[in-house]
């Protein structure tokens, strides 16, 4: 099979499109033919050889990638025959091996899809989606609720977009350039602002002044943090909620973090919750949170609330896909198709 391998960390022209032997799937799981492989900005900081969350760094060579959906080919011992044939998409966790024409997963952690599900489309759902089900699970959101999405036309950023519009909510999203823009806008917000304008900030309070009788934002859904996170945040009135998923407004190695002192919060009457880690699979409750979050996006687009918007590259591009992510040269979620 073809597979994107990295033989040493470093930058995106490391990863190199390469013929290898086919995975075998172990007693417990099954190989997968990959019709989708997800690309997240994490698997940029791995393959500088940052560390990140992972409990380590994986050892070279490596294919990257832990996302696929795909048909299922083979099964491993103790697989139930049935799974043979499905369209399923998983998350296959820490162990690597998505970037390419087969992966093998564990069975558990796969999912059946319909087949009016676009195979990328779910790719994104499987762990875009599940990111932004869990950060929904902070906040209630309400036709009385102004959000304010600092990274509207990013993967997250669509989703939230439509899942807040789809509770009446008035949506301002923050893109890059007219053409994040337009797309922000075709995704439902009801302002879309370039923030690479200074006044964006007073274009926003224009727009509220104007339309909403100078009601103040509710929410920040901030992924983003830095100089654009904080205008953003200055926009709340009393009563409204930061919500902290990600700093990555200068890409993931070196974005600012935007915290505040409990005075500073208390003075503007405002909260802030940084949702990540234990803090969102604890909200997700249950045996297993992640998969509940998984379950919680794919039912979403089932019911038409979520349409992910996916930016497709050729597997063998894997390295203009990693360059293009780590510049914001991105719309969606990126996904490479074998």
């Amino acid at each position: 099979m073809h597979a994107i391998r990295l033989h040493a960390f470093g930058p995106a022209e490391n990863l190199r499109y390469e013929e290898t032997a086919d995975p075998e799937p172990a007693a417990g799981q099954v190989r997968v033919t990959v019709a989708a492989a997800g690309v997240h900005l994490l698997d940029t900081a791995i393959r500088e050889g940052i560390q990140g969350p992972l409990p380590e760094l994986p050892a070279l060579p490596t294919i990257p990638g832990r996302e696929v959906a795909g048909t299922v080919d083979a099964l491993g011992e103790g697989v139930p025959a049935h799974w043979l044939g499905k369209r399923v998409v998983a998350h296959i966790g820490f162990a690597p091996g998505g970037y390419a024409e087969r992966a093998v997963t564990e069975v558990s952690r796969l999912h059946e899809l319909p087949d009016d599900l676009d195979f990328a489309e779910a790719v994104a759902l499987i762990g875009t989606g599940r990111t932004t089900m869990g950060i929904l699970r902070f906040t209630e959101l309400t036709a009385d609720s102004v959000v304010v999405v600092p990274a509207a036309a990013g993967g997250i950023g669509t989703l939230l977009t439509q899942y807040a519009k789809h509770r009446g909510a008035t949506v301002i999203g923050l893109a890059g350039g007219p053409e994040k823009t337009a797309r922000v806008r075709a995704h439902g917000a009801d302002l879309a602002v370039d923030y690479k304008d200074p006044a964006w900030p007073d274009e926003v309070r224009a727009y509220l002044k104007e339309r909403l009788d100078g009601r103040a934002a509710t929410v920040v859904f901030d992924g983003v943090g830095g100089d654009a996170g904080r205008a953003a945040v200055d926009l709340l009135g009393p009563g409204g909620s930061h919500v902290v998923f990600g700093w990555s407004g200068k890409g993931l190695h070196d974005g600012e973090a935007l915290t505040f002192t409990e005075e500073e919060l208390t003075a503007r009457g405002i909260t802030q919750v940084n949702v990540l880690g234990p803090a969102m699979m604890a909200k997700a409750g249950g045996d297993n949170p992640v998969r509940t979050l998984e379950l919680a996006a794919l039912a979403e687009a089932a019911t038409g609330h979520f349409t992910p918007a996916v930016q497709r590259y050729p597997l063998a591009e894997a390295a203009a896909a990693h360059r293009a992510l780590e510049t914001r040269g991105t719309m969606g979620k990126v996904v490479l198709i074998p």
